[in-house]
């Protein structure tokens, strides 16, 4: 990798532990939780396609409670516990390899953002309680744009702020269909496969694929 002016992560499943809320819970929610888990999290994603295509946007937060609710109602979870599961998304654990990585790319002068669904009141207090708010130069939020990623306009929002080209930007997220927007629109996309998953079919293959975050400090 050449000419790289900066490197942007995707937050929820690449930096962050989506299903760590629920881990959270796993003693009151029992076996299921994983489950339960993965499907709040795949409705979650359908909702904010789904609404990109129907013009009908509501914000990540929203979108977050609507699907946790049909998930709840799915597995059979108390409603009293809903708030609870809310608040612990606010703070969803990082990965183990997450703060040292970000630390060593930020020693190497790189420019750092995030750019995700969330909203930016939830960015901020993400990368806060896990005290990685000063590793960013910028927390880049869909709300800019109104509409959700893979939509290029999302992904453009970068090289508009700092004025470099498409190439020049590495790309890191852990959603297949995440890494097919990026590479499409032109980015340099780094897959973080942690989990041995199957690439999905959208006229996009990356070139490098890693398991966790910490492997890219070989590549850059």
């Amino acid at each position: 990798m050449k000419n790289i002016k900066a490197i942007i992560f995707d937050a929820y499943g690449t930096l962050f532990d989506v299903n760590s809320a629920a881990e959270k819970c796993k003693d009151k929610i029992g076996e299921k939780w994983e489950g339960f888990a993965n499907y709040w999290r795949t409705t979650q994603l359908e909702y904010t396609w789904l609404r990109s295509l129907m013009k009908r946007h509501k914000d990540f937060w929203q979108i977050t409670e609507d699907s946790l609710d049909k998930s709840m109602k799915a597995f059979n979870i108390d409603p009293k516990m809903k708030d609870e599961l809310l608040n612990l998304y606010k703070v969803l654990s990082p990965f183990q390899e997450v703060p040292k990585t970000l630390k060593i790319l930020k020693e190497k002068n790189f420019k750092l953002a995030i750019l995700s669904n969330g909203t930016p009141s939830l960015l901020n207090q993400l990368v806060k309680s896990n005290n990685l708010d000063d590793l960013f130069d910028d927390l880049f939020s869909i709300e800019e744009v109104g509409i959700y990623k893979p939509d290029s306009k999302v992904y453009d929002l970068p090289v508009k702020k700092y004025k470099i080209e498409k190439s020049e930007v590495v790309f890191l997220s852990a959603n297949t269909w995440d890494i097919s927007g990026a590479g499409n629109f032109g980015y340099q996309p780094v897959w973080v496969n942690r989990t041995n998953n199957i690439f999905d079919n959208l006229d996009y293959k990356p070139n490098t694929e890693i398991k966790n975050l910490s492997e890219l400090i070989d590549i850059i």
